[in-house]
Formats: C-alpha cells, sequence, structure tokens
C-alpha cells in the first residue's frame, strides 16, 4: 500500500472512530493550557484535571501567579510528581511572561521554549490547541503508532515528527494528533496487543512488524509466568 493511501486510510478511520475530538488537558486561555500541559509531564490527563483547579482557584493568571510563594505552588501541585521542578518553572515562566510578553503566551515556537520548563512538545501543544494554528505534537503513543503503522522507522521523536508533518496536510495535524492519541490509549496500547485484530494495526502494519510484535509478547508473557512460578517457589521469610 503506497503512504498517501495508507494516510488517507488511517485519516478515514480515526474520523470514523473519533468524530469529535476533545482536548484531554481542561483549561480557560493560552497561560492556562500551557501551565497544565507543563504539569502532564509524566503525569495522567485526569490528575493535571483534578490539581489545576485548585492552582487556578489561587492564581489563573501570570500576573496573579507572581504573588504565590514557589512552596505554595508545589503543595499544591505535588500529586503530578516533580513538584519542586515543575513548581519552579511555573513560578519562572510566569514571570517571564509578565516582564517580557505583556502577561500573554507567545504564539511562536522559539519564544515559548525559551521559557522553563516548556519544550519542543508542549510548544507544539500550545500553538495546536490554544492557537489553533498547525501543529503536531507527537507523544509516546503517537511514536510508537507512527512506527507501527509504517509511517516512520521510530528511531526518534524528531523524526516521527518531520515524516507525521510530510505524510498529512497541515489542516489535519492538530485533529489528528488528538485522535491518534485516543486511539493509542484505548485500541493499541503497547504491550500484550494484537495487532492482526486491531482496526488500524491489520492492514497498515507490515507483517514483519506483527510477526516481530507477536514474539516479543510471547517472551515477555513467558517471562512474567516465570516470575511468577519463581515467586510461588520462594519460601516464606521468617
Amino acid at each position: 500500500m503506497r503512504r498517501a493511501e495508507k494516510a488517507s486510510r488511517i485519516r478515514a478511520t480515526l474520523d470514523d472512530l473519533y468524530p469529535e475530538v476533545p482536548v484531554p488537558l481542561d483549561h480557560e486561555d493560552p497561560y492556562t493550557l500551557l501551565v497544565a500541559v507543563l504539569l502532564s509531564a509524566q503525569c495522567t490527563d485526569e490528575r493535571v484535571n483534578q490539581v489545576t483547579p485548585l492552582l487556578f482557584a489561587r492564581a489563573a493568571t501570570p500576573e496573579d501567579m507572581l504573588h504565590v510563594p514557589v512552596d505554595e505552588i508545589y503543595q499544591i501541585i505535588k500529586p503530578c510528581g516533580l513538584g519542586p521542578r515543575k513548581s519552579r518553572a511555573i513560578a519562572d515562566l510566569s514571570r517571564i511572561l509578565v516582564e517580557q510578553h505583556g502577561g500573554q503566551v507567545p504564539r511562536d515556537h522559539a519564544a515559548l521554549e525559551a521559557l522553563p520548563g516548556v519544550g519542543h512538545k508542549t510548544a507544539e501543544v500550545v500553538i495546536a490547541q490554544a492557537f489553533h494554528e498547525p501543529a503536531f505534537p507527537v507523544d509516546t503513543h503517537i511514536h510508537r503508532l507512527a512506527a507501527r503503522w509504517g509511517l516512520s522507522d521510530g528511531s526518534s521523536v524528531e523524526r516521527t515528527e518531520r515524516d507525521l508533518k510530510k505524510t498529512f496536510p497541515p489542516e489535519a495535524w492538530n485533529r489528528l494528533h488528538l485522535q491518534i492519541i485516543f486511539f493509542g490509549r484505548e485500541h493499541c496500547p503497547a504491550q500484550w496487543h494484537d495487532l492482526t485484530q486491531c482496526p488500524i494495526c491489520a492492514w497498515a502494519a507490515t507483517q514483519k512488524r506483527i510477526r516481530a510484535e507477536a514474539r516479543a509478547d510471547l517472551a515477555a508473557r513467558k517471562a512474567a509466568s516465570q516470575r511468577m512460578r519463581d515467586r510461588k517457589r520462594t519460601p516464606p521469610a521468617p
């Protein structure tokens, strides 16, 4: 199957499954989205959405956040993990937004990525979801599925982003990146996944890829069974 044909069929399948694609992180404006995305690093969207109402009730603008001590930010966001680093980043980026950007979140990648705690993926999410400009943020789900579907070689996140942007038209990027995330979570997990039964992998993945993942899953299952048997044989501690 040619790449263009595969891309068109993937889009059609995802549109059937996800005609509506809500933004997973609750937010009111670019600033609250920026903070929410920063908090989502190594944390679930569900947990972030539980924490941000508490944080934004205390301060929902960069100007207000300047008056919240870092320790207080830390106590609120601690459930999201990496609390010391994230709380300092929120305080520092809020100060920079006020001092250098008039309290507004910048719209360009370079200015966003210059903010503390903001990497390329975070900048792409803000560009796409806050400003509705074409961007293709690549998370672990998208990186994994692009390789499974033969749209990229899986060598790096940067390569995956470049390949996907070449494969799909810019007007589809913002919608597709959310659809692929939802599909990865609900239909295409990293482990214990039978690619032959997947709505997309069954025809998009190569036979070589399907066989390789089947062997890897079988080996993982055998290893897990062996660990279970070993634990049963181990006598309880006196």
